[in-house]
C-alpha cells in the first residue's frame, strides 16, 4: 500500500484534533515513522514494528487475535481505517439508493458471463452491472477482492490482473461514448450486457438513435434501456469531442495466498517489467523457537504474462508457467489500483 505509491499517504499525515483518542496519534506515528519511512528508505521494516502496530490496533479497536491469530487483509484494513478515522476510499451507489462508502470491493461473478481466463476489468464490470452499481466518482485508490474464498475455493483457475483499469463506464456521471457510433451516449442497457452479437462482456451504452435501432431487434424488444444522467451542458452538445477523456487506474500491487501466509507482488518505477515479489516467510532459521527470513526478489517475467491477451493465456497450461507468473495469475487475492496523478507527491 505504501512502498512505491503515495496515494494513501493522507493516512499518515492527518493532524490530530481534540476529538482524537491517544491511540490515533500513536497508531499514525508508528505507521509513518517506524514502518512506512524505513520501508521506503531501506526496503525493509523490522517485524517487531509490525507487531507493535498489531498490538495498538488490538487495544484501540477492542478486537482480539491481532497478535496471536491469522487475520484476513480485509479485517486488518477495516480496523486500521477505523482507528485512524479514515474516510472510505470510494463511494458506490445502487440505482435509486444513497451511496455507500467502502474500503475495498468484493467481486462477485454469479449471474454474469465470463471468459475462461477473465481479466480483472471484465470481472469488475460484470460484478457491477449484475448488481446495478456505479462509482459516484473516480477513486484515487481502489482495492479489489477476487472471487474466491480464502485459499481453498477459487472461482477461476486463472485471473489476469489488468495493468490498466478503465472506470469510465462505471461512473454514474461521467460522459460516455455510444458503443456503436462513438457519439455521446444518453442511454444504457443492462439487459444488453453479455449479448454476443455486438461485443461479449462489455457495458452497452448508446446514443438515442443507436438505442432505438438496437432495440428494434426481436430478441431485444423486451429490454429496458434507461437514460444516463449527464450534465446539462453535455446534453446540449449531442456529440462528444474527438477524444473522450478516460478515467483509468494503474495496477501497483497484488496480494496472494496459496498456503498459510500471504505474499505480494509490487510494481516499482516506470518500466513495465519492474515487478518485485515479497515473501515474509521465504526461509526459516532454527526450529520451533527460530525465526522466519523474509525475501524480496525481482520477477521481471510477470510483465510478459500481464500483457498477454486472455486468449493467449487460455492456451497456456498453468503448470508450465514460471513460479512467479503462476503465483500471480493463479493465486491473486487482492488487486491494488491507484491513480498516480492523484498521489500526494509526484
Amino acid at each position: 500500500m505504501f512502498t512505491f505509491s503515495s496515494v494513501l499517504d493522507s493516512m499518515l499525515l492527518r493532524p490530530a484534533d481534540k476529538n482524537d483518542a491517544e491511540s490515533y496519534t500513536e497508531t499514525r506515528d508508528l505507521l509513518r515513522t517506524e514502518i512506512v519511512n524505513p520501508l521506503r528508505k531501506n526496503g525493509y521494516v523490522c517485524a517487531t514494528k509490525v507487531m507493535a502496530l498489531r498490538k495498538i490496533l488490538e487495544t484501540a479497536g477492542h478486537s482480539s487475535g491481532f497478535t496471536s491469530e491469522e487475520k484476513d487483509p480485509e479485517e486488518f484494513l477495516t480496523l486500521l481505517f477505523r482507528v485512524l478515522k479514515m474516510d472510505p476510499l470510494f463511494q458506490i451507489r445502487s440505482a435509486g439508493k444513497d451511496p455507500h462508502g467502502c474500503i475495498f470491493y468484493q467481486i462477485f461473478t454469479e449471474g454474469h458471463p465470463t471468459q475462461a481466463v477473465p481479466t480483472v476489468q471484465q470481472l469488475l464490470e460484470g460484478s457491477l452491472v449484475t448488481a446495478d452499481l456505479k462509482f459516484t466518482e473516480a477513486p484515487s485508490c481502489l482495492i479489489l477482492q477476487m472471487p474466491r474464498n480464502g485459499k481453498n475455493f477459487k472461482a477461476f483457475r486463472t485471473i489476469q490482473p489488468s495493468l490498466e483499469l478503465d472506470l469510465t463506464d462505471l461512473l454514474e456521471d461521467a460522459p460516455r461514448e455510444c458503443c456503436i457510433c462513438q457519439g455521446l451516449a444518453v442511454m444504457e442497457c443492462l439487459d444488453c450486457y453479455g449479448d454476443h452479437s455486438f461485443g461479449f462482456g462489455h457495458i452497452k451504452q448508446f446514443c438515442r438513435m443507436c438505442s432505438q435501432q438496437v432495440h428494434k431487434h426481436r430478441s431485444r424488444r423486451s429490454h429496458q434501456p434507461r437514460p444516463l444522467h449527464l450534465p446539462e451542458e453535455l446534453s446540449r452538445l449531442g456529440r462528444l469531442p474527438d477524444v473522450i477523456p478516460r478515467q483509468t487506474m494503474q495496477l501497483f500491487a497484488v496480494l496472494c495466498i496459496e498456503t498459510s501466509h500471504y505474499v505480494a507482488f509490487t510494481h516499482h518505477g516506470s518500466g513495465i517489467h519492474q515487478w518485485l515479489f515479497f515473501d515474509s516467510m521465504a526461509d526459516r532459521e532454527g526450529g520451533l523457537n527460530g525465526f522466519n527470513i523474509p525475501r524480496i526478489t525481482a520477477c521481471l517475467e510477470v510483465a510478459d504474462y500481464l500483457e498477454m491477451s486472455p486468449t493467449e493465456l487460455q492456451g497456456l497450461d498453468p503448470k508450465s508457467l514460471p513460479p512467479c507468473a503462476r503465483r500471480l495469475l493463479c493465486d491473486a487475492y487482492m488487486c491494488f489500483y491507484h491513480s498516480p496523478s492523484l498521489g500526494l507527491y509526484k
